[in-house]
């Protein structure tokens, strides 16, 4: 198994340090992608930014075939040139490209959905990411397509295929166009009511010719690595998806 999103104390959010991380893959016989965050748009200039040098000079004698060095990316139009300047300069071995504003609002905020219905925001959160994959068409990973549940103030957060058919449709279409692989982030699944809203929109991903899919638990602890990934495998097996991760930017199978 080999998870494609963790996060170390690179990241703002995570205070996992990397040796943790390391234990965990070699006594689980497991591979992860370190994919610290870089949301270049985020308000200061402290958070949710690292320094790439200081990246690699710490973290290069850890480099290993289990053990890759990549980047959660947070796509936005205003900072489209600094996100792909970014990317060019560095050797990371995995891009996912993430969406966690919405305009100048953090999706992570309850602020965020004060005031607007549901309906509204999720179509605006879909047609960003579909505009966004045009402007960072680079990208190796689509991150977390159901990231907007987790943080979404309404009774119900969850994304209906049926309601949303055509905007998501137009987002897949682009992964598959551009070669981007749809993450399934194992965040969730330990919810099958997750795992069933998600059914229909990784079946389409399929149908119009996604082949593969990456798996990433989103750890910022070494207890979450590898988090749900049964149900993850399996959901990927029903669906007769490849199982990937990138190395050097060049796709590999698990």
């Amino acid at each position: 198994m080999f998870d494609t999103h963790t996060h170390t104390n690179f990241s703002t959010d995570s205070r996992m340090d990397i040796k943790e991380a390391v234990e965990i893959c070699h006594k689980d016989d497991i591979g992860i992608v370190i994919t610290e965050h870089m949301d270049t748009n985020y308000p200061g200039n402290k958070k949710f930014r690292f320094e790439p040098e200081m990246y690699f000079n710490q973290f290069q004698n850890y480099r290993e075939d289990k053990i890759l060095l990549g980047i959660e990316l947070g796509i936005n139009e205003e900072f489209k040139k600094e996100n792909r300047e970014i990317i060019l300069k560095w050797p990371f071995d995995q891009v996912i490209g993430s969406l966690h504003f919405l305009g100048n609002y953090d999706i992570y905020e309850k602020d965020t959905y004060q005031g607007r219905d549901k309906h509204s925001v999720y179509t605006e959160y879909f047609n960003s990411i579909s505009n966004l994959i045009d402007s960072h068409n680079y990208i190796d990973i689509l991150g977390h397509i159901d990231y907007i549940c987790r943080y979404a103030d309404y009774d119900d957060s969850e994304i209906y295929y049926q309601e949303y058919k055509d905007l998501i449709d137009e987002i897949l279409i682009k992964c598959v166009h551009n070669e981007i692989v749809l993450e399934l982030n194992t965040r969730r699944l330990n919810n099958k009511i997750v795992l069933k809203n998600l059914y229909p929109i990784y079946k389409r991903y399929k149908d119009i010719g996604g082949k593969y899919i990456a798996i990433g638990s989103d750890a910022h602890s070494k207890e979450a690595i590898g988090n749900n990934f049964f149900e993850a495998y399996q959901f990927a097996e029903n669906l007769n998806f490849k199982v990937v991760y990138f190395k050097n930017r060049n796709i590999q199978y698990v």
